[in-house]
């Protein structure tokens, strides 16, 4: 009888050892390679679905930009850096693409969530709050750099931009993608409606867009605290980053760019870790 209750006492503490969920609920074993890659394929099939929407509108959108800029500009504008303004232009509105669209699938993926009151489906899974980030930002980047496949050839099309450091635009478009995921789902688990994730879009994502070079070279069009200013915009980096990446030109030390990304995006993935693990706005 000793013997019976010794074994079942192992028997117990073994289990206990294995992946599975505890008395309250949670995970107990280590990462959920499978709810992982199960919730990343529910948050890539949200823009599959709709490619037309969140893809081919964005391509649109990018070559209306460049033709309507070379149009009203093209022909008078001077070269920037040696290169000309198509060429200029073109990196950026790539980058400003996947910086949109990072955003726009995190951020649209929580609030949808939680005004149909269906965010319990994730919540619920025996995921951790660092696997459900990971899904989340992985599912965002994804999107972000499908429009920019997609946009890149186009734009090489109509300004016969090539490739000058493939690391440094694969790099950067990583960073734009994974950054703006992550700034999308602290978004997302913060706004409680829609006019919420407007202003975030209006008064952050949109000024920091248009204020970061991808109109105009930062070097030679601003001076004195317009110039500085311009180097705290984490977007600046990005674009003129991804430039150098195409044409070999940049505004900034490119490595600055390389830390600063990455350091605010490990700082943002912290926070949006800290919101999950916490339940602030998700749960009650």
């Amino acid at each position: 009888m000793a013997i019976s209750d010794a074994r079942m006492e192992e028997r117990q503490t073994e289990e206990g050892r294995r992946p599975g969920l505890d008395t309250a609920g949670r995970w107990t074993g280590g990462f959920n390679a499978l709810g992982v890659w199960t919730l990343y394929v529910k948050e890539v099939q949200r823009f599959t679905k709709i490619i037309v929407q969140t893809v081919l509108a964005p391509l649109v959108n990018a070559v209306l930009f460049l033709m309507i800029f070379m149009l009203a500009l093209g022909g008078t504008r001077s070269a920037i850096h040696g290169v000309s303004f198509a060429a200029f232009l073109a990196p950026g509105l790539i980058m400003a693409a996947i910086i949109q669209n990072a955003f726009a699938n995190t951020s649209s993926s929580l609030l949808g969530s939680k005004i149909q009151g269906n965010y319990v489906d994730f919540l619920m899974p025996p995921l951790g709050p660092f696997e459900l980030s990971l899904c989340f930002i992985a599912g965002g980047a994804t999107r972000g750099l499908v429009v920019a496949a997609a946009v890149t050839p186009i734009m090489a099309v109509f300004t016969g931009m090539g490739v000058h450091d493939l690391a440094a635009v694969i790099y950067f478009s990583v960073a734009g993608a994974t950054l703006l995921s992550t700034l999308g789902l602290i978004a997302g688990i913060w706004a409680e409606k829609f006019d919420h994730m407007a202003s975030v879009q209006n008064f952050v994502i949109l000024p920091l867009s248009l204020l970061s070079g991808t109109f105009y070279s930062v070097e030679d069009a601003l001076d004195g605290a317009w110039e500085t200013a311009s180097h705290f915009n984490p977007f600046f980096y990005l674009i003129d980053g991804f430039r150098y990446g195409f044409l070999g030109i940049h505004d900034s030390t490119l490595w600055v760019g390389v830390w600063l990304t990455a350091g605010l995006t490990l700082a943002l993935w912290a926070l949006a870790y800290w919101l999950l693990r916490t339940g602030w706005h998700l749960k009650a």
